[in-house]
């Protein structure tokens, strides 16, 4: 995935170094309940799609806009699915870089644009039935629970605790 200008001037100042960078997956299901799935040009694997949330950007029109660039597709947010975060969203490039991503999954329509791939970034988008689903990437796997529960939660089980209070 090509990096931001934002990104390229924070990567200058930080190196390699683990940064956070809050980011978008957008859930677009079908008319038959088939999920839009994308194969990135770097990887062999298929993958949801998204992408970083640019500076002043709104989470909601991230969504919309790395739809339409990935996809071609003009899509509507119907709700949130999960904010996410945690190790298993963390990613070392094959260049060193670090990046712990958090995302916020969105449900969203189709209500415009053509299906076609940009040829950059993803070579080939299509809909599959979630229970035919390619290899899927690490984040991809990570989300599939989601994906495919029907009893949706917002928010992951919080394992965090503020420590203890000190007695007097």
């Amino acid at each position: 995935m090509p990096m931001s200008d934002y990104l390229r001037q924070l990567r200058a100042h930080v190196g390699s170094s683990l940064i956070l960078v809050p980011c978008v997956t957008a859930l677009v299901f079908d008319e038959h309940r088939r999920l839009l799935l994308v194969r990135h040009a770097q990887e062999d694997v298929w993958g949801l799609v998204g992408g970083a949330i640019e500076p002043d950007e709104s989470p909601e029109d991230a969504v919309v806009r790395e739809a339409w660039e990935e996809t071609g597709l003009h899509v509507r947010p119907t709700g949130l699915r999960a904010v996410l975060g945690g190790p298993q969203f963390r990613v070392t490039y094959p260049n060193g870089d670090e990046v712990g991503y958090v995302a916020a999954v969105f449900d969203c329509q189709q209500i415009g644009g053509t299906l076609r791939p940009d040829g950059q970034e993803v070579i080939e988008a299509k809909f599959f039935d979630c229970s035919g689903w390619p290899t899927l990437s690490a984040y991809a796997q990570a989300l599939a629970p989601i994906i495919t529960a029907t009893n949706v939660p917002t928010l992951g089980p919080v394992k965090w605790n503020p420590p203890a209070l000190p007695t007097a």
